[in-house]
Parts: structure tokens; sequence; C-alpha cells
């Protein structure tokens, strides 16, 4: 079956299965640039919050600790206690500029509580020959700390076994498993970390960052595209339908 359609001079014909596959492909192109349009939004809303989050003062421990991270996260937060800097973690495969390397995680014994927290010091370069360690010894371990709160670094692919930490001290391990290291430990973690604040002392690099993974403008970019798609697939399918 084909429909023909003249407007002036010219004269288009069209096959029904062209035009329901031509109306198929154009719903899928507008619906994923609209898509993305909302991802961007997101990201901005999660930005923004972000944003006052940083700037609101710094939250309470029982607070954090009744509450979780839902409505904290990227919070600031001010503790006394005392570092153990004889049982510290390296996390493995941390990439910083090109360049491997290691977050040093150090639990921190918070006073006046049973609880400990894994502090996230920095970024440190893997030495060439990984069967050395860097040193991460150090100046003090009674502090008054400040920092913010958030989620264990994440890593794209989680292999069987990650979250186990080699044996020795300071410990290898690819991912951070609460549970599992609070029992290497032998003393409990609260299951979240705080990224040491980067006028502190005892910290290594600290370019904390918003984890949104991708930007609203590169959303925005993807939404151009699939419109940009939308447009040449309708003006490919009204060329090759024109009859002369």
């Amino acid at each position: 079956m084909k429909i023909t359609i003249s407007i002036t001079k010219f004269r288009f014909e069209f096959s029904l299965v062209s035009v329901l596959l031509y109306l198929a492909l154009i719903a899928l192109l507008v619906s994923l640039g609209f898509w993305q349009l909302g991802r961007a939004e997101e990201k901005r809303i999660f930005i923004e919050m972000h944003r006052q989050s940083s700037n609101k003062d710094a939250v309470g421990l029982q607070l954090l600790i009744d509450q979780g991270l839902k409505g904290v996260r990227y919070r600031k937060i001010k503790m006394n206690g005392i570092y153990d800097q004889e049982h510290q973690f390296l996390i493995d495969n941390q990439i910083l500029n090109g360049q491997p390397g290691y977050f040093v995680m150090t639990p921190f014994k918070i006073e006046k509580t049973d609880k400990a927290v894994l502090v996230n010091r920095g970024w440190i370069a893997l030495i060439k020959d990984r069967h050395i360690l860097p040193d991460i010894s150090m100046a003090k371990v009674k502090e008054s700390i400040e920092g913010r709160i958030n989620h264990f670094p994440v890593v794209g692919i989680r292999l069987a076994g990650a979250e186990v930490p080699t044996e020795g001290w300071p410990s290898v391990v690819q991912v951070i498993d609460a549970t599992v290291l609070a029992k290497k430990l032998k003393y409990s973690l609260l299951p979240f970390q705080i990224e040491l604040d980067s006028e502190m002392n005892d910290g290594y690099r600290r370019e904390w960052k918003v984890n949104t993974i991708m930007s609203p403008e590169k959303h925005v970019a993807y939404a151009v595209q699939w419109f940009g798609l939308a447009l040449t697939l309708t003006v490919l399918f009204i060329g090759f339908s024109r009859k002369k």
C-alpha cells in the first residue's frame, strides 16, 4: 500500500511500512532527547543540593548515626578522637590525572563513643614496585578533625573478592565493605567515610568532587545529538519519498 501526497509541483510517495518505521524511529529519538534533558535537570538539582549542603553548619554526630547519609551527604562534620595509625587501609586502583595510586583510609575512634569511622586522608601515588607500599605514618594520633561526609569510593566493575583486604598493615583492598574491614580491625565501623578537609594536617592530595558521573552540560549535548538525528531522519525520509 502506498500513500501519495502532492504539494504544488512536488509529489511525495510513501509506503505504509516506511511510514510506520519512520514514526517508530522518530518517537524513539525524540524520547531519548527529552530523557537526556530530564537527566540534565536532575544533575542540576543534585549539584545545587550539594552546594547548599556544603554551606550549612557542621552536622552533629548523633544525627549522622541516627539518620545515615540521607539528607546529610556532603555536609561538613567535626569530630574529636584518636587515629588508629597502626591499622590503616590503602584503597587500590585510584586514578588521579592519569596516574595510579591509593586512597589512604585511616580508622578514627570517636571520642566518648564506641564508634569508629574511616577517614579518607587523600590520594597518594603508587610506587613503581607494587610490593613496596608508601609510608603513610602520621605526626600525631590524637586529633580534632574536620571533613565532608560521603559514600565510600566506588568502582565501575566489582570483581569477586575485591572487598577482601590483604594481610598485614597497611592493608590493601580494592573495594570497601565496612563489615569486612571491621572484622579485620576487631571493632565496628560506621558505613560511610569522612573526606578529610584540605586544610587539615596529615593528609595527601585531596580534590574532593561531587559524584555526578556526568555533568548536566554533557546530558544537554547528548539531547542535541538525539534531536539532530531525528531532524536528519526526517529530511532523509522526505527526500527519498519525493518523486519527479
